[in-house]
This record gives structure tokens, C-alpha cells and sequence, in this order.
């Protein structure tokens, strides 16, 4: 077995010229990492500092919450449990209702937004960056102003789970035209197809389980948001959470909780099941 031969300073000085990055970050690029490093730093105390956090603070709030979860054992339904039902009935149905309305509507607009839809460069664009604008106000936003708008109830927390959820539905069901496989189309036309046929026959079937399966867990995101509308009276349990909380029951707000979070993993258990067998799973 032969030795193995050793490298000359000469061939090492020859390829630490060549490839100077495998030997290392250069001065410049250690310079810069250690003052990035240090305005993280000095970026989070100042935020801490802003927001007045500091540890008598924090260990003032960890004995306020222990204080809580000590008074929501055991959870109890109270006497107004009939109220609580009604009101996870209504979050359910708001969320149903609101998500079903977003997936209807935001087929047409998916269509305006895909690329492989609308060629038109600037109307694609101008139409997507109107929907990230929608995205970005909060459902919340949207059922402060629905409650001045309709008033108290859950019209106002449906019609705020729909326009929250339509543009984000719009721009998944846009993203998922756009990866269709466009040899359909192309036969379509090839035939004599209207623009219409292509979409019909060609892109919709392709897409269809798909824009299903966003929509289903939409469906489980708004029965989560649903519930916090309520606060600001737009229907939904949250109001029967925002009312005991400030009696504070906190054993009946635990068992609202609880409650919830059964009603949603029962429907996060059935729409999985649902999304499975749409995109062919077993």
C-alpha cells in the first residue's frame, strides 16, 4: 500500500486562490455576519424594551394564568348550556356557510387570475396583487366593519369568513389552473373548442378535487376563526366565551373550550377522510 502523498504549500496557496470560499468566509464576510449578529440583538432588546417586557412582568403573568387554570377545573356547562350549543351551532354553520360562499365565488375569479386563463400579462397581474391585498385584512377587521355595517349576529361574522376567505381561495385555485396540464386543452382546441370548452373539459376536471380539498380545509380554519368573531359581536360561541369571561366563569369557559376543540377535530377527522378520498388516497 502506497503512502499517501502530501500536499506542498505551494498547491494549497494554488487552490485556497482558486476556490477561496471552501477555505473559509473572507474577512469581509465575517465582518458582516458579526454586525448582522449584533443588530439582531440590539433590534430585539429594543422590542423588548418598546413592549415593556420584562421579567417581574412575566412572572406576574405566569401567576395570573395559573390563578385561571386553577379556577377552569373541572369545566362546567353552567345552566345556560343550551346557549352554548346554540352558539358552537351557530360557528359551525357560519363557518359552513361562509366557506361555501367564498369556494362558489372564487371559481370565477380563480379563472381571471390564472395565467393559463387570462395571457394578458398586466391584467394578471393587477388582478393577483388585488387579491394579496384582500388577503392581507384580518377576518377581524372585516367583522368590526360588517358589525356596523348589518349589525349584531351571525350575518355579520358570515359576511366576514367570506370576503377574508374568497380572495385567498381565489389565488390557491388560480396557483392550481396554473398547473394543469395543458396538453387537454391544447386537443380541445385542436378540435374546434371554445375558450369555454377548454376551461370546462380541459383545466376544471383536472383541478376540480383539488380546489375541493382547499376548500374543506377552509372550511376547518373558519370554524376556529368563527369562534373568535364573537367577541366582536358577530355571532358564533365567542360571544358566549367573551360574556363568561368577563363574569369570570372560568369553569364554564373551560368547558367551552373543550367543547370547541372536540367540534373541530371531529370536523378535521371527516374532511381528511373526505380530502383522501377526492385526491384518490386510501
Amino acid at each position: 500500500m502506497t503512502a499517501p502523498r502530501r500536499v506542498s504549500a505551494a498547491e494549497v496557496a494554488a487552490a485556497r486562490a482558486r476556490l477561496p470560499a471552501a477555505f473559509g468566509a473572507s474577512r469581509g464576510v465575517r465582518a458582516f455576519r458579526w454586525m448582522a449578529g449584533v443588530l439582531v440583538i440590539a433590534w430585539l432588546v429594543a422590542l423588548l424594551v418598546w413592549f415593556d417586557i420584562t421579567p417581574g412582568r412575566l412572572l406576574r403573568g405566569a401567576g395570573g394564568i395559573l390563578t385561571i387554570l386553577r379556577l377552569m377545573v373541572p369545566p362546567s356547562p353552567g345552566e345556560q348550556w343550551r346557549d352554548i350549543l346554540q352558539g358552537l351551532g351557530q360557528s359551525v354553520a357560519m363557518a359552513f356557510l361562509g366557506t361555501v360562499l367564498a369556494a362558489v365565488a372564487a371559481i370565477p375569479l380563480g379563472l381571471l387570475g390564472a395565467r393559463n386563463v387570462v395571457v394578458n400579462a398586466l391584467a394578471h397581474i393587477t388582478v393577483r396583487r388585488v387579491y394579496d391585498g384582500l388577503r392581507g385584512i384580518d377576518q377581524l377587521i372585516w367583522a368590526l366593519a360588517f358589525v356596523r355595517a348589518v349589525g349584531l349576529g351571525p350575518l355579520a361574522g358570515t359576511m366576514a369568513l367570506f370576503a377574508a376567505e374568497v380572495a385567498v381561495l381565489a389565488k390557491l385555485y388560480a396557483e392550481a389552473l396554473e398547473t394543469a396540464d395543458p396538453r387537454a386543452s391544447e386537443a380541445i382546441r385542436a378540435v374546434g373548442g371554445s375558450r369555454a370548452m377548454v376551461v370546462r373539459f380541459g383545466l376544471l376536471p383536472q383541478v376540480l378535487p383539488l380546489m375541493v380539498t382547499q376548500a374543506l380545509y377552509a372550511f376547518e380554519s373558519n370554524t376556529r376563526s368563527a369562534a373568535v368573531l364573537g367577541v366582536v359581536g358577530a355571532g358564533g360561541i365567542g360571544l358566549q366565551i367573551a360574556d363568561r369571561i368577563k363574569v369570570r366563569y372560568w369553569d364554564q369557559v373551560a368547558f367551552i373550550i373543550l367543547l370547541l376543540m372536540a367540534t373541530v377535530a371531529l370536523l378535521d377527522f371527516a374532511s381528511s377522510r373526505l380530502r383522501r378520498r377526492l385526491i384518490g388516497g386510501r
